[in-house]
């Protein structure tokens, strides 16, 4: 486990403008960003494309949330737009292995996303090949959807069984439960709304970095 917690924006919306200006935004108070793709048939709704996001160019450190279908699909272009890593849905494929070996192949760090109510044994035959795991605490595809606590519920389990992978969470993080959230011991936490729908991203951002990194802030 990290000793300080990661803050990632996480950046989700359909139009390619506003993805600029998100980024853009970013750019003044973090390093890395994590950019959602969606495609509209593993989650009913969709985002920028990949092709977006190599016409942008993004100025900064990112990596892909592939919310799809057939995710490999989408590294070649994603690499070419200069990610570092992906991270795809442990449910949107049934060759875990061969998608990670994909992602290697464009030298891509690469991790999975597990959906709430997806158990933490699903991913005991590829774990030792991936660099993170990422736990939704929402059913994924929009910003706005309800937290659902009993996720951090994992974290301990994963933790024991599986050390060297790093643990994120996504999804419905706010100022009212992100200090919870970093007191199961996670290494970083994707926050969307919370920023990017703030008056003031760059503020809110700080604020949440020093809620769950401030020296009275424990782990249970």
């Amino acid at each position: 486990m990290r000793s300080e917690t990661l803050i990632v924006p996480a950046v989700l919306t359909d139009e390619p403008a506003k993805l600029a200006s998100m980024v853009e935004s970013s750019r003044q108070f973090t390093d890395w960003v994590q950019i959602d793709l969606m495609d509209g048939q593993f989650v009913s709704s969709v985002s920028v494309t990949p092709g977006d996001i190599e016409m942008l160019c993004p100025e900064i450190g990112w990596e892909a949330h592939i919310m799809a279908m057939h995710p490999e699909q989408m590294f070649e272009q994603i690499n070419r737009a200069g990610a570092k890593r992906v991270i795809f849905h442990h449910e949107a494929t049934t060759r875990h292995a061969d998608v990670i070996r994909k992602a290697r192949e464009f030298n891509l760090r690469v991790g999975v996303a597990l959906n709430p109510e997806t158990p933490v044994e699903a991913m005991k035959e590829y774990a030792p090949g991936i660099d993170c795991v990422l736990l939704m605490t929402v059913n994924p595809g929009y910003y706005g959807a309800p937290f659902i606590p009993g996720v951090l519920d994992k974290i301990s389990r994963i933790r024991k069984r599986f050390p060297g992978v790093d643990i994120g969470i996504d999804g419905g993080i706010k100022p009212g439960n992100i200090t919870l959230v970093a007191r199961h011991g996670v290494d970083f936490i994707c926050v969307g709304s919370a920023i990017f729908l703030s008056p003031e991203p760059a503020r809110s951002y700080l604020e949440l970095y020093q809620q769950v990194n401030s020296p009275q802030q424990g782990t249970s």
